[in-house]
């Protein structure tokens, strides 16, 4: 007799990593397991493709992505089909993921030169006979963990980066989004066939931990905030550095100035976009009185069109409907309301859009992660205590402020690695932008100048290029050089401006 499975939930037969729909329970992928020798293969095998690929140089390592860019927009559809049947969510949800990744991927290769390139440092007087150059160095082989949530965008940013930085790329998907992660690795193959560039090792958390432990050079986990810290713990055993990107409980801070239809919108598309499974999404608004009324009604009126199965796709990991229930049923038993959704929002496989008020500050539903489409919204009297709440979690990765005169005053009092004036969200699009959190969402940053920069190790090179006016970097120094030293510092540096 066949055991019954849950939708969505992978598991292994024969050695072989099997991931179904969370929508259909059809059948997504079937992909080898990797044991602890298997992971060490890979790391061994990209070591060995490192040195080669690190000869093309910045223009060579460009060329490749930029076509690999070019085959994933050709075949974005197919893509996007994969990224549905794997997640459930919406097709169309799938290709805005695709196409951020896709910017990311172009911003990469197209910047890495400028942003690592050899570059020589300004010389101060105290060393004036001395050049200064750095020079970034790939570390060699990275270590990419991925999640399920966004199976394209989210590792393709850690990718990207270490790809042109010079590394090659050994990548854990989530075993709930194996296939997706497959087809990445298989697409970049056809355009770099020569050497094993970037590969997959597929499996559960046990898989991640060999990884962890393989060698590699350092690591780019996203994912809970509970996993990032075993994984760090792992990684700390040979000191290998890390780039975590973990949970959120990001809040929308409401002014009284601001645009209150459009802040409702960027509030249901923020919080309840791919069903609210998205790291960054909205779970707390905090709206001032004046405008509070006004919002909270076109919020509810917004929300209340979203149809399940329709404009939101189902919970991709079944454990979380325990979660989100628990989330909704605490907030209610403590005396908030639920304008829309609410005790019997959770539908397996998915949640109805869920809109609490009056929930109270240690809720559950306001301390924790959700990761589901529910929005708490809290009236407050003002700028300063909706910071003040907004600020009043473990967590810091993003946030948002609607608003004119002092928006982006207010955004920048926020506990958070990025936030959006007057949208949702926008900074994870942008590739220019460095992604990352604090506290409780992690440290580390992928995309951007900053993000290029986590995937190479600096290196300083000090040159002498002739005698020194002030020899005190000797044991033949003199009295009279130590006094004209302290002549020179109080010159240069002996006044208060």
């Amino acid at each position: 007799m066949t055991a019954t499975r849950t939708p969505g939930m992978p598991f292994v037969e024969d050695g072989v990593l099997v991931s179904t729909s969370p929508a259909t329970g059809a059948e997504a992928g079937r992909l080898p397991v990797a044991d602890a020798a298997a992971v060490a293969a890979a790391v061994r095998h990209a070591r060995d493709a490192s040195a080669w690929w690190q000869s093309l140089g910045f223009d060579g390592r460009k060329a490749r992505l930029l076509r690999w860019r070019a085959l994933l927009v050709q075949r974005i559809e197919e893509l996007a089909e994969l990224t549905h049947l794997e997640t459930g969510k919406p097709v169309a949800d799938a290709i805005v993921e695709a196409s951020a990744a896709i910017e990311h991927t172009d911003w990469a290769a197209r910047n890495a030169k400028r942003v690592l390139g050899h570059r020589r440092t300004r010389t101060r007087l105290l060393l004036a006979e001395h050049a200064g150059h750095v020079e970034y160095l790939p570390y060699g082989v990275v270590g990419v963990i991925g999640p399920w949530n966004y199976p394209i965008l989210t590792p393709l940013g850690p990718t990207s980066g270490a790809l042109m930085a010079g590394n090659t790329v050994v990548f854990k998907p989530s075993e709930y989004t194996p296939a997706v992660g497959q087809w990445l690795v298989d697409t970049f193959a056809e355009i770099v066939p020569e050497h094993p560039v970037l590969q997959a090792v597929h499996g559960l958390g046990d898989v991640g931990a060999a990884l962890c432990r393989s060698g590699v050079d350092k690591v780019a986990f996203t994912g809970s905030t509970a996993t990032a810290k075993k994984v760090m713990g792992a990684c700390a055993e040979s000191l290998t550095p890390v780039v975590l990107e973990a949970g959120g409980k990001d809040a929308l801070i409401v002014d009284a100035d601001a645009d209150v239809n459009a802040a409702a919108e960027a509030a249901v598309w923020g919080s309840m976009t791919n069903s609210g499974q998205t790291c960054i999404g909205i779970e707390r608004v905090y709206a001032v009185e004046p405008v509070y009324d006004r919002f909270v009604a076109a919020v509810v009126e917004k929300a209340g069109k979203l149809k399940l199965g329709e404009d939101l796709g189902p919970i991709t990991m079944p454990g979380q409907l325990d979660i989100i229930r628990r989330h909704i049923d605490d907030a209610l038993a403590h005396g908030g309301k639920a304008l829309v959704g609410g005790a019997n929002a959770v539908q397996p496989p998915g949640v109805a859009p869920t809109v609490l008020v009056d929930v109270p500050e240690d809720s559950a539903a306001v301390r924790e992660e959700t990761f589901g489409p529910t929005l708490t919204i809290t009236k407050v009297a003002d700028a300063d205590e909706a910071v003040a709440k907004a600020n009043a979690v473990p967590y810091g990765l993003g946030g948002a402020v609607f608003g004119k005169a002092n928006a982006v005053r207010i955004a920048r009092r926020l506990h958070a690695g990025m936030v959006a004036v007057n949208s949702t969200l926008s900074f994870v699009g942008m590739g220019s932008l460095p992604f990352g959190g604090v506290g409780d969402s992690g440290f580390g940053r992928i995309h951007g100048d900053d993000g290029l920069r986590e995937f190479a190790r600096p290196r300083a090179i000090s040159v002498r290029r002739g005698p020194s006016p002030v020899p005190v970097m000797t044991f033949e120094r003199s009295p009279a050089q130590i006094s004209r030293l302290v002549k020179v510092l109080r010159l240069l540096y002996g006044r208060d401006s």
